[in-house]
Protein backbone atom coordinates (compact mmCIF):
# COMPACT_ATOMS: atom_id res chain seq x y z
CA UNK A 1 0.00 0.00 0.00
CA UNK A 2 2.53 2.38 0.57
CA UNK A 3 4.67 1.68 -2.52
CA UNK A 4 0.65 2.53 -4.26
CA UNK A 5 0.47 5.48 -2.58
CA UNK A 6 4.75 6.81 -3.23
CA UNK A 7 3.73 6.20 -6.67
CA UNK A 8 0.63 7.99 -6.72
CA UNK A 9 2.84 11.20 -4.93
CA UNK A 10 5.57 10.91 -7.51
CA UNK A 11 3.17 11.07 -10.55
CA UNK A 12 1.31 13.57 -8.76
CA UNK A 13 3.94 15.83 -8.18
CA UNK A 14 5.73 14.85 -11.73
CA UNK A 15 2.63 15.98 -13.48
CA UNK A 16 2.31 19.08 -11.52
CA UNK A 17 5.78 20.00 -12.53
CA UNK A 18 4.99 19.57 -16.11
CA UNK A 19 2.01 21.49 -15.94
CA UNK A 20 4.11 24.56 -14.09
CA UNK A 21 6.39 24.26 -17.23
CA UNK A 22 3.29 25.35 -19.90
CA UNK A 23 3.33 28.21 -21.64
CA UNK A 24 -0.56 28.35 -20.45
CA UNK A 25 -1.74 30.34 -17.27
CA UNK A 26 -4.41 27.95 -16.80
CA UNK A 27 -2.06 25.15 -17.28
CA UNK A 28 -0.03 26.46 -14.31
CA UNK A 29 -2.92 27.35 -11.80
CA UNK A 30 -3.84 22.99 -13.02
CA UNK A 31 0.33 22.48 -12.06
CA UNK A 32 -0.20 24.61 -8.61
CA UNK A 33 -3.52 22.28 -7.84
CA UNK A 34 -1.24 19.03 -8.53
CA UNK A 35 1.63 20.14 -6.55
CA UNK A 36 -0.83 20.81 -3.46
CA UNK A 37 -2.51 17.32 -3.52
CA UNK A 38 1.05 15.91 -3.59
CA UNK A 39 1.72 17.52 -0.73
CA UNK A 40 -1.08 16.28 0.92
CA UNK A 41 -0.69 12.86 0.16
CA UNK A 42 2.68 12.93 1.04
CA UNK A 43 2.04 13.73 4.86
CA UNK A 44 -0.64 11.58 4.61
CA UNK A 45 1.67 8.63 3.19
CA UNK A 46 4.64 9.87 6.02
CA UNK A 47 1.81 10.02 8.98
CA UNK A 48 1.25 6.37 8.54
CA UNK A 49 -2.62 6.44 9.75
CA UNK A 50 -4.47 3.64 11.06
CA UNK A 51 -7.62 2.40 10.89
CA UNK A 52 -9.28 2.04 14.38
CA UNK A 53 -6.42 3.70 15.93
CA UNK A 54 -7.58 7.32 17.77
CA UNK A 55 -5.61 9.11 19.83
CA UNK A 56 -8.05 9.10 22.58
CA UNK A 57 -7.15 9.35 26.37
CA UNK A 58 -9.16 6.36 27.94
CA UNK A 59 -10.76 7.61 31.60
CA UNK A 60 -8.52 7.30 33.97
CA UNK A 61 -5.55 7.81 31.98
CA UNK A 62 -2.80 10.24 32.07
CA UNK A 63 -1.85 9.15 28.17
CA UNK A 64 -3.08 7.44 24.81
CA UNK A 65 -2.18 3.63 25.02
CA UNK A 66 0.56 2.49 22.73
CA UNK A 67 -0.81 1.82 19.36
CA UNK A 68 -2.62 4.89 18.23
CA UNK A 69 -2.65 7.56 14.71
CA UNK A 70 -0.78 11.04 15.46
CA UNK A 71 -3.46 13.59 14.64
CA UNK A 72 -0.48 16.13 13.87
CA UNK A 73 0.22 15.19 10.43
CA UNK A 74 -3.45 15.28 9.57
CA UNK A 75 -4.34 18.44 11.47
CA UNK A 76 -1.28 19.34 8.88
CA UNK A 77 -3.20 18.06 5.84
CA UNK A 78 -5.92 20.35 6.73
CA UNK A 79 -3.60 23.21 7.24
CA UNK A 80 -2.30 22.49 3.58
CA UNK A 81 -5.70 22.38 2.50
CA UNK A 82 -6.49 25.75 3.51
CA UNK A 83 -3.44 27.46 2.41
CA UNK A 84 -3.42 25.93 -1.61
CA UNK A 85 -7.00 26.93 -1.87
CA UNK A 86 -6.24 30.54 -0.91
CA UNK A 87 -3.29 30.32 -3.37
CA UNK A 88 -4.96 28.65 -6.46
CA UNK A 89 -7.44 31.74 -5.42
CA UNK A 90 -5.65 34.05 -5.55
CA UNK A 91 -3.70 32.85 -8.55
CA UNK A 92 -7.07 32.78 -10.39
CA UNK A 93 -7.90 36.17 -9.75
CA UNK A 94 -4.31 37.23 -10.99
CA UNK A 95 -4.96 35.18 -14.48
CA UNK A 96 -8.26 37.14 -14.77
CA UNK A 97 -6.87 40.33 -14.29
CA UNK A 98 -3.91 39.59 -16.85
CA UNK A 99 -6.40 37.97 -19.39
CA UNK A 100 -8.62 41.25 -18.92
CA UNK A 101 -5.36 43.38 -19.55
CA UNK A 102 -3.67 41.51 -21.94
CA UNK A 103 -6.32 39.45 -23.69
CA UNK A 104 -4.57 35.99 -23.93
CA UNK A 105 -2.91 33.79 -21.30
CA UNK A 106 0.24 32.34 -22.90
CA UNK A 107 2.80 33.70 -21.75
CA UNK A 108 5.23 34.52 -25.14
CA UNK A 109 2.75 37.06 -25.43
CA UNK A 110 3.29 39.12 -22.47
CA UNK A 111 6.91 40.13 -22.77
CA UNK A 112 6.62 43.70 -21.83
CA UNK A 113 5.26 45.55 -18.62
CA UNK A 114 4.07 48.59 -20.91
CA UNK A 115 0.25 48.42 -21.57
Amino acid sequence: MIALLSLSVAALFGAGAYMLMRRSLVKLVMGLVLFGHGANLLIFTMARAQRGRPPLVPEGAEAPTAPFTDPLPLALILTAIVISFGIVSYAIVLIKRVYQDVGADDLSIMTTTDR
